[in-house]
Order: C-alpha cells, then sequence, then structure tokens
C-alpha cells in the first residue's frame, strides 16, 4: 500500500537547523469528502522564511515538534469532489512537506499553462518573483540611472531584483557569498558587478562599485551587510528591507540600524510583505513571461529529488549553500 511520506519537525533547533531537528513519518494518504480534492505534490518550495515559522517569530505562524513543515508546492489533483478541480489540474498551495495533500480549494491558484516547467511558478514566476516584482517596483520605485544594491543575489529573489533593475535602467551591483555565484550574476544575470562578502572588503568594494552612493538597496539578509551598506545611501535612497537569513539562525536579535544614516540620506525604508502584493499577480506573470520570451530575464534552480531529502536541502539553504531557488522535485 502506498503510504504519504511526510517531514515533521522533531524539535526546535537552537541556531542553525540540522538535518536531526526534522523526522520523516508515513500514515495513510488522505480520503477526501465532498468539496475536496486530492493531489500529489509534484514540487515543493523551500524557502529562508521558513526558519522564522520554526523560531515561531514570523508572520504567517509559527511550526511546533511534531508539525508537518508548512511550504508552498506544486501539484497534480488525482482524485476529486471539488467542482472547480479536475484530475489533472496542475495547482499551486500551501501543501507542506509531504508527497500527497487534500483541499478544500481556499487559497489554491491554478497554474497557468504557458508556465514552463511548472517548477518556476515556486521561483521566478511564483511568490519569490512576485517579492522581487513588487518589491522593487512598486517600493524601489527604480529609475533609470539609479545605482541598486541587492544581497543574496543568487538567490530566488535577489536574481530577479537585480535583473527587473537592468530591465528599469538601473546600474545593479550584487552581493553574494562565493566567487562562482558572483561570476553567474555578472556573465548570465547581467549584473554590472557582484561582490564576494565572504573575500572582499565590503565597504571598500562597495566604494568602488558605488562611488556616488547608493540610490536603491533591496535587503534580503539584515546584519552585518546591511550595516554596511547603509553608510553609503545616497540622499533619497530608497530601502527594502525583505529578508534577514543573517538573522534566522540567531537566538538573540542583533543589533539594529545606525538611524544616523537614514537621518544623514533622508533615506525612505519601507517592509516588504508579499502578502501585501497579490493583486499585482496578474501584471507581474505577463511581465514576466513577456521578459522571458524576450530573453532578459533568465533563472537557475537549486533543485534536490525526494522528499526525504527535504530537511538537508533546508539546512544547506540556511548556511547559504544553495544556488538558485531551493526546490525538491518530488514526483
Amino acid at each position: 500500500m502506498q503510504l504519504n511520506t511526510q517531514i515533521k519537525l522533531a524539535e526546535t533547533p537552537t541556531g542553525t537547523p540540522e538535518p536531526k531537528h526534522f523526522a520523516v513519518h508515513n500514515e495513510a494518504i488522505p480520503d477526501i469528502e465532498n468539496g475536496e480534492f486530492l493531489s500529489k505534490t509534484l514540487y515543493l518550495s523551500l524557502d529562508p522564511y521558513m526558519r522564522g515559522q520554526i523560531a515561531g517569530r514570523h508572520i504567517s505562524g509559527r511550526v511546533d515538534p511534531g508539525d508537518i513543515l508548512r511550504g508552498e508546492a506544486i501539484c497534480e489533483v488525482i482524485d476529486t469532489k471539488h467542482p472547480e478541480f479536475a484530475v489533472g489540474d496542475i495547482v499551486s498551495y500551501f501543501a507542506g512537506w509531504q508527497k500527497f495533500s487534500k483541499s478544500d480549494g481556499q487559497q489554491v491558484s491554478k497554474i497557468d499553462s504557458r508556465i514552463t516547467p511548472s517548477s518556476l511558478a515556486l521561483g521566478i514566476l511564483g511568490m519569490p518573483g512576485l517579492t522581487a516584482y513588487a518589491g522593487l517596483i512598486d517600493l524601489g520605485e527604480p529609475k533609470a540611472g539609479d545605482v541598486l544594491v541587492v544581497s543574496a543575489a543568487t538567490g530566488g529573489v535577489g536574481s530577479m531584483v537585480g535583473q527587473i533593475g537592468k530591465i528599469k535602467g538601473c546600474r545593479v551591483v550584487g552581493i553574494a557569498g562565493s566567487a562562482e555565484k558572483c561570476k553567474w550574476a555578472v556573465e548570465n544575470a547581467n549584473f554590472d558587478v557582484c561582490l564576494n562578502y565572504r573575500e572582499d572588503d565590503l565597504p571598500t568594494a562597495l566604494d568602488k562599485a558605488c562611488p556616488d552612493g547608493i540610490d536603491i538597496y533591496f535587503d534580503n539578509v539584515g546584519g552585518e551587510i546591511l550595516e554596511t551598506v547603509m553608510e553609503k545611501l545616497s540622499l533619497g535612497a530608497r530601502v527594502i528591507l525583505c529578508g534577514l537569513m543573517a538573522q534566522y539562525n540567531q537566538d538573540e536579535r542583533l543589533p539594529g540600524t545606525n538611524p544616523a544614516n537614514i537621518i544623514r540620506s533622508r533615506a525612505t525604508v519601507r517592509g516588504m510583505v508579499v502578502y501585501d502584493h497579490f493583486h499585482k499577480q496578474k501584471d507581474f506573470v505577463e511581465d514576466v513571461l513577456n521578459w522571458l520570451d524576450d530573453g532578459l530575464i533568465t533563472y537557475r534552480e537549486d533543485v534536490s529529488e525526494g522528499i526525504e531529502n527535504a530537511a538537508e536541502s533546508f539546512c544547506r539553504l540556511m548556511k547559504g549553500q544553495n544556488f538558485g531557488k531551493t526546490i525538491i522535485k518530488v514526483a
């Protein structure tokens, strides 16, 4: 008999999560009732915000020991008693870290048939892509000639921010954690410059890359990188705070930024929460599909196979060892 393999939180980690903090669990595939459908997971998205859920301090809620890890997935409907979903439909919803799941159709999206492979609906045409699109365009308000700096520049969000910035006419400077990542950002994603924060002296490198200051900073990491960039802001700079990779594994909060840098630069600092921007979904998908067709956008996926490998892949992600959008191919 086929079983539903799930990944549950075994214990709440202190510091950086390890595979031992997760457990594989098998149970019967759920039955469905009227108004529900059953789906099998094709692709599962792994994202840094999940560490905040595990720590109990994320806006979307917490994950406690014994809970299935939450996560957005691309699924195929395999049985249905729901009038709006047919067998074979490819859908996206928060199915969690498991092979099979059922849904009543609430907060479920059918995947546009133009999105191929469907895993792109978890990356550049999914929540990371929308985060980059709405965060940069609506909050960053880029204009031709702006100097845009983005951290975690080869991740699912950062790589899109940089490429959209180039489309809007910005000079784009990325910050990443290896020479290989920086090479990809410049040679494949069209960044003007990419700085390796593990090897470069970041303040000096930023001065060289941005001699007239930074007009837009899209921050995905927080911590020391945020502090360093804030010292280089130009007058009227826009700062978008999106992620906290440097802090997710910390048990205590890191010190905040120096407010003097905000006052000096007359900067606007805004927090980016993608849930506020779902009304942009249609425009976002149309624009990105057009940019893909025109060769203006590229992407990189970091794909592992098997739900059993989700925990190990997530731990790699939280150590910055991923390269591209982290995805599990489940079926």
